[in-house]
């Protein structure tokens, strides 16, 4: 049976982002800081994002850009990314975001997918985007340089070239539940690539179904290290601060030493981050040497975050460790621990090894895997396991171009098969256990990767981890776990395999050890399994 989010629906009006962003803003909102360059000390207010975003509208539907038209962005995280991001749905394009880390291969992979006529990027990343580009038909011209030295002198235009006409922004008629905003790419973790088409409606929808659990307010300097790029830091970060009228901190990269100086000096109240980030913040001795008083909540989300790594994290910085759940193809939040568990649900203590409850306007389904047949909510203690189904405004249109993947993870109900397996509570409250397709099957018994990596990280001498199937010379699928010890730790195979070994079931057991510099992983945190079978 089908179970409900516990918390009352919200309006979601049907509007463009911009319109919803922006539409209501105040004269007082418009004075506010929006957007923050901490290298530079560089300060964006509401009202001078709004005339850029204006600006370069007008200059993209001049240089041909309108409604449908695809534009990659390819760029970290900088000021102007949500310029150029905002402008290009305020002109009617589509906004293709673009993995910073990507070779020029990749680029061209995805520009040649999703049918981009401009890409737009920085100089550190301009010599691969121009391979690219020349690789897949897109001029000089169309490919912007932000920070270049602009289109006379390279024939790329740059930021100046962009904002200094101060042409008006088109009027552009769009209909807000089929037109596509954002096109993100899938991970790639468990298959090929995809376009995820995200509508406005579902852009709009995910902000305002998050906005009462989330407890952001005009008062809240979030820092931004999570990348725009990824669905995670585009929604929870970039479109939520700026609906919220908060203060976005804008780091391009995650350094640790940064991340601490920027939340001290800028007086940092709210941090999103992945589990990578609270591995540091719970082990690493160096933050002890900042002042991090300021920082009140701080919610992980990308992969699943352990339960003592979340206390430790909590209880080390004194603040509000939340999770929440999600993928690209809900653009990206289902799931949320609310900021004010006790007043909204009665907890006195949010359970973190949880992902938390279904948002507003959404229903879920726990479905056993092996059977179809749907797992309902337990008296006591967690149902069994099964695959987390979701319904929702927040649900992706379909994959770009590929009518037959969009078959296979939406169904006729409207239901989006998210591929996690999970089980639940009595409550509603979601415990998510692993990837289906990412299971060991050790002797016909299911190990979840993400239990041993979790506990793994509760070892004082292991900074990092990844847990995947091997195939043993008997044929046999094992867990091997790799394992990045702490610097100037004295740790063995064999020390690994007796701590796993003392604390899980004998089929748990991890039975292969090794040792390696640092785990692969996607931008926002996942750990790129496929890279480890290398």
């Amino acid at each position: 049976m089908s179970f409900t989010s516990p918390f009352p629906d919200v309006e979601i009006p049907n509007q463009t982002v911009f319109d919803f962003l922006f539409g209501s803003i105040t004269d007082d909102d418009m004075d506010r800081v929006a957007l923050v360059d901490p290298k530079s000390g560089d300060e964006t207010t509401y009202a001078r994002l709004i005339g850029q975003i204006h600006a370069a509208a007008g200059a993209l539907w001049a240089k041909g850009i309108g409604v449908g038209d695809v534009v990659g962005i390819l760029s970290p995280n900088i000021p102007a990314f949500a310029t150029v991001f905002h402008a290009i749905l305020r002109a009617g394009g589509t906004a293709t975001t673009i993995n910073a880390l990507f070779t020029a291969p990749e680029i061209a992979k995805q520009l040649t997918d999703s049918k981009a006529k401009m890409l737009v990027t920085v100089s550190p990343l301009a010599e691969q985007a121009q391979i690219a580009a020349k690789e897949v038909g897109i001029s000089d011209e169309n490919v912007i340089i932000l920070d270049g030295a602009g289109l006379k002198e390279t024939g790329h235009p740059n930021a100046v070239d962009l904002l200094a006409p101060n042409l008006p922004a088109p009027q552009v008629t769009i209909d807000p539940a089929t037109h596509v905003a954002a096109l993100p790419y899938s991970s790639g973790t468990t298959g090929n690539p995809k376009g995820v088409a995200l509508t406005h409606r579902n852009l709009v929808a995910n902000v305002a179904q998050i906005k009462p659990l989330q407890g952001m307010t005009a008062d809240d300097v979030v820092i931004a290290v999570l990348p725009f790029f990824h669905i995670y830091g585009m929604t929870v970060l970039l479109n939520a601060a700026l609906y919220n009228r908060g203060r976005l901190v804008i780091m391009p990269r995650f350094d640790l030493v940064e991340f601490l100086e920027n939340i001290q000096n800028f007086k940092v109240t709210t941090a999103y981050i992945a589990p990578p980030v609270a591995v540091a913040l719970a082990k690493h001795p160096i933050v002890d040497s900042y002042d991090l008083s300021s920082l009140t909540v701080m919610m992980s989300g990308a992969a699943p975050l352990d339960d003592e790594l979340g206390k430790a994290v909590a209880k080390r910085l004194d603040l509000h460790m939340l999770q929440g759940y999600g993928m690209s193809e809900l653009s990206p939040v289902s799931h949320l621990i609310p900021i004010d568990t006790k007043a909204a649900l009665g907890y006195d203590e949010p359970p973190l090894s949880s992902t938390g409850w279904a948002i507003p306007n959404t229903e879920n389904k726990i479905v056993d895997p092996a059977t179809g047949d749907e797992i309902g909510l337990p008296a006591e203690g967690l149902s069994e396991p099964g695959e987390l189904w979701v319904k929702g405004p927040n649900v992706m249109l379909g994959y770009l171009g590929n009518e037959q993947a969009t078959a296979d993870t939406i169904d006729a109900d409207g239901y989006l098969h998210t591929g996690d397996l999970a089980q639940v509570d009595p409550t509603g409250c979601v415990y998510i256990v692993d990837r289906l397709k990412e299971l060991i099957k050790y002797k016909g018994y299911q190990v979840p990767p993400a239990e041993l990596e979790a506990l793994l990280l509760t070892h004082p001498q292991i900074a990092d981890t990844a847990v995947i199937g091997v195939v043993d010379d008997d044929g046999e699928e094992i867990p091997k776990a790799f394992v990045v010890a702490q610097a100037g730790a004295e740790l063995t195979a064999d020390e690994v395999i007796e701590f796993v070994a003392a604390k899980v079931a004998p089929h748990k057991k991890v039975r292969a050890v090794e040792f390696i510099e640092a785990i692969p992983k996607s931008a926002s945190g996942k750990i790129l399994r496929k890279d480890l079978r290398k």
